[in-house]
Order: structure tokens, then C-alpha cells, then sequence
């Protein structure tokens, strides 16, 4: 086997839950293949670097070995070695900050000056 679908990869090496999900995320241009968007049928062969956004951090893998088929997560040090820097993995840690907004039933809708306001709350946290 001289190279793998990337979206069967990123499957077997346990990155996403389902092909489907990895095939979405190749679709969504949330995978690189050295360096270039990879679409789910790109073909990868061992020494690729695979880039994946996976939420707020980017994760980077080099291919040791290619599989087709689903491994145990101890195996996959294996066939995936794992190049992500401490600081992207810590932003999987980060506090979320989440602000919710409550407006009193019956109220109608947001008025221009709700909406001022509401942007310049949003400008202070950034």
C-alpha cells in the first residue's frame, strides 16, 4: 500500500470518531496535507504532515505507517506521530468565556440602542 485516502486515515488514527466526521472536515478545509487543503480522496504516504483544526488549536502529525482500518488508540503512536506544540494543546484547556443574555418574555425585539449596546459589550471582551 503505497497511500491512503485522507479521510480514512485521520479515521483510523482515532483524530475523528467517524469517517464521515473526518470526511466533513476535509470538506470544511480543516485538514492540510503538507501545507496544502486537503480534500477527503487526497492521497497521503508516509513522511506527510498532517495539519487538522480541531476547534480553537491546530493539531500536526507526521505519517509513520498507513492504515485503512480502525486501531486501538495504543497503536496509533505507531502510525502517527505527534509534532503539536504544548501551547495548541492548551487551548483545548483555556476557559471559555460565555455570556448570556437574557431579555424579559414579552419584551418584543431588540431595539437599535439594545443593539449599540450590546456591540459594545462584545468590543470590551475582545
Amino acid at each position: 500500500m503505497d497511500s491512503v485516502r485522507i479521510d480514512k486515515f485521520l479515521w483510523a488514527v482515532r483524530l475523528y470518531k467517524t469517517r464521515s466526521e473526518a470526511t466533513d472536515a476535509c470538506n470544511g478545509n480543516k485538514v492540510r496535507v503538507n501545507s496544502s487543503v486537503a480534500k477527503p480522496s487526497k492521497a497521503v504516504k508516509i513522511g506527510d504532515f498532517v495539519e487538522v483544526h480541531k476547534g480553537p488549536a491546530v493539531l500536526s502529525y507526521k505519517v509513520l505507517q498507513l492504515s485503512e482500518n480502525r486501531m486501538g488508540a495504543q497503536l496509533v503512536p505507531d502510525y502517527a506521530e505527534d509534532l503539536t506544540p504544548e501551547s495548541e494543546r492548551e487551548k483545548f484547556h483555556a476557559p471559555r468565556e460565555t455570556i448570556v443574555l437574557r431579555r424579559d418574555k414579552g419584551t418584543g425585539r431588540p431595539t437599535k440602542k439594545d443593539r449599540r449596546e450590546l456591540d459594545a459589550l462584545m468590543e470590551m471582551l475582545d
